[in-house]
């Protein structure tokens, strides 16, 4: 286990346009020594360059990617590897990944040229570049997929991951969600909510959200809602210290539903409440319930039921 003393530095890398400059902006708001485009040769410089006493043990975050002077992913690896040998400092690693659409559809929307395909369209360069950063995404130990994010998303899990807490507890993030409108990427656990009768059928519920109590009242009478959420938090209140033993910095336990507006919404809100409770600091955040519903989104309505004369 590293010395809790050592001071941190975080190498910020990744493939162009996933948001390495909000990264950078972020952690420099959080006070933290930020350069950017550092060539690889000034690297053990700059690491090795004296500080002010008032500044000592200020964390560190160097902004590398295929731009930068002498750019070698191997090579990379390599000196991150002799820098922690040396000892001195925490040295951690944050590649930030991105589909290919979505990066085309980024540099199309800002009108910039790819740096690895200058006369060449956007989706080779991004082809490339992918391949060659791959070394540094398998060796990084922090790896965030900005597909789906948003600007202030992606500050958001930045501030969870590299913000001071006080504390050894992992960085919780409860999240809810819609599957039909993708599954979020970086979720370590991820429970469906499906099986719960669904208030969309409902006309005097669809336009609310779980957040509602006449929602939140239609899901929570549903047979199998007690027990099952109950048993998700038992086991969520088992796992948390286990993931606080073994060192994990921040966890995100994501719960969807078919459109991500009601069940997924109630649950998750639970959830976070009953982890509070029990001492934690989760933050919750519902991805979809600003989304219109869409009765294209959420399959066929349930049959009628004869008992109860209309649908459940």
């Amino acid at each position: 286990m590293k010395d809790a003393a050592e001071p941190r530095l975080l190498l910020v890398t990744g493939l162009s346009g996933a948001g390495k400059s909000t990264v950078l902006k972020v952690l420099e708001d959080l006070g933290w020594e930020v350069v950017d485009n550092l060539p690889l040769a000034l690297l053990e410089t700059l690491i090795d360059a004296p500080v002010k006493r008032s500044e000592a043990g200020r964390p560190l975050a160097i902004g590398i990617d295929s731009r930068s002077r002498g750019f070698r992913p191997a090579l990379l690896v390599q000196r991150i590897k002799a820098l922690r040998e040396a000892g001195g400092r925490d040295i951690q690693t944050l590649f930030l990944d991105c589909a290919g659409s979505e990066l085309e559809r980024r540099f199309s929307e800002t009108r910039r040229r790819h740096p690895m395909a200058e006369d060449r369209p956007a989706a080779d360069g991004i082809a490339r570049e992918r391949e060659m950063m791959e070394p540094l995404r398998r060796w990084a130990e922090h790896v965030i997929d900005t597909t789906n994010y948003s600007s202030n998303d992606l500050q958001q899990e930045v501030r969870q991951r590299f913000g001071e807490t006080g504390h050894n507890d992992p960085v919780l993030n409860i999240l809810s969600f819609g599957f039909a409108r993708g599954l979020p990427r970086n979720a370590d656990l991820v429970f469906d909510m499906r099986y719960l009768r669904n208030p969309h059928w409902d006309a005097k519920l669809k336009p609310g959200t779980g957040l509602d109590p006449d929602v939140a009242a239609y899901v929570t009478a549903d047979p199998a809602y007690e027990s099952t959420v109950a048993q998700i938090e038992a086991l969520l209140l088992a796992l948390l210290p286990r993931y606080r033993a073994e060192g994990k910095s921040y966890v995100t336990i994501a719960f969807g539903c078919t459109g991500g507006r009601h069940r997924s919404v109630h649950v998750a809100a639970r959830v976070a409440q009953t982890l509070r409770a029990a001492g934690h600091e989760p933050t919750l955040t519902h991805r979809n319930l600003d989304s219109a519903p869409q009765d294209g989104l959420e399959g066929r309505p349930p049959p009628a039921s004869p008992a109860a004369g209309g649908q459940i």
